[in-house]
């Protein structure tokens, strides 16, 4: 079996850059549900400042100076400007993990400076999320960079840890378990186009699309334009808050997010029934498939939960949160199975 060690270099550090990188994941999602998106109109300050106005002499300055923008909004301008913060301060962690690995001769070494590179887009695409005025293309990319972010952290963290490999009296390697990393990497696709679909949704306004369920308007095959909903040649501009497709559109969007919830359930509920029953992991094997079986579950019942009861706040949120999670559950899973099958080969 192969155990997790904490006290390896650099460990801490990463695992306290995937906390910080789940708050600005979480973060993210609660500026979006807030529509407070462009609660800062200029990039990177807020209506000229550093901080956000919040006296009155402040917003009266503020909204002479940003005129044709939308009068200052309190309850928007502060969780856009801390989403900012705590993605610079993530920033900065990054940055201290590569002098560190560099520094300490630590292994991987490509990937803390892919993670700086990814980062630096991620603030770029920031700054394109307002200045183009929540393009649903960008608002989409944007959010699967921080999922993307998040998932790599973690990554390092598992590397960085220096695993203990498996011990010569384990089972060789046999073709169930090379079709098991097939499957897990299937279900680490399949859920990242789930996020990237959930994406979609939430930047064209489309989680209400259906209010009912399991039908959608009371029928199980809607008017839905496909085509609208997922046309990624739409111009940009001029202003996207609110949306701008039609509820045709919206359904089609909607109904696919849905549909995708069905294929993911299907190749993750496989790969759970298939680890479970591993000879070759044993009980490593069951612990990864009730970690993944128990997010999954969860996450069935925010999703669903979000259409009964109309978009409650704190469930959204934490429908994202959990769907960080669970593919960080896929990552690990996929790691192990990578891990296993090298220590079996080197005996």
């Amino acid at each position: 079996m192969i155990s997790f060690r904490i006290n390896q270099p650099g460990v801490k550090v990463a695992l306290c850059a995937c906390l910080l990188a789940m708050v600005v994941v979480a973060l993210g999602a609660f500026t979006r549900l807030v529509d407070a998106g462009l609660g800062c109109p200029d990039w990177p300050g807020c209506y000229g400042q550093v901080m956000w106005p919040t006296t009155e002499a402040e917003i009266a300055t503020a909204n002479s100076q940003f005129s044709e923008a939308a009068p200052v909004d309190t309850d928007k301008t502060w969780p856009e400007m801390v989403h900012r913060y705590f993605a610079s301060g993530l920033g900065l962690v990054v940055i201290g993990l590569l002098l560190m690995t560099r520094r300490m001769g630590l292994r991987p070494k490509k990937l803390p400076v892919f993670l700086l590179g990814l980062v630096i887009l991620q603030g770029l695409f920031g700054m394109w999320t307002v200045t183009l005025k929540l393009w649903p293309q960008v608002v989409t990319t944007h959010l699967l960079g921080g999922f993307t972010t998040l998932a790599l952290l973690w990554l390092l963290a598992l590397r960085l840890a220096k695993h203990k490999e498996v011990k010569p009296d384990q089972v060789p390697a046999s073709n169930d378990l090379k079709k098991l990393r097939g499957l897990a990497v299937l279900g680490l696709l399949v859920v990242f186009l789930q996020i990237a679909l959930g994406g979609w949704t939430t930047s064209n306004y489309a989680a209400l699309a259906c209010i009912d369920f399991p039908t959608c308007h009371q029928q199980w095959l809607p008017e839905a334009d496909f085509k609208q909903g997922f046309d990624l040649s739409q111009k940009v501009g001029p202003n996207y808050l609110g949306g701008l497709m039609d509820n045709q559109a919206r359904t089609a969007i909607h109904l696919s997010h849905r549909l995708g919830a069905v294929l993911v359930t299907l190749v993750l509920s496989t790969l759970v029934f298939m680890l479970w029953r591993s000879r070759e992991l044993g009980r490593a094997g069951r612990r990864l498939a009730m970690g993944v079986v128990s997010l999954l579950t969860v996450q069935i019942g925010l999703g669903i939960s979000n259409i009964v009861f109309a978009l409650p706040l704190l469930v959204a949120v934490a429908h994202n949160g959990v769907g960080a999670l669970l593919l960080l559950s896929l990552v690990t899973v996929n790691y192990y199975l990578y891990s296993h099958a090298r220590a079996l080969q080197s005996e």
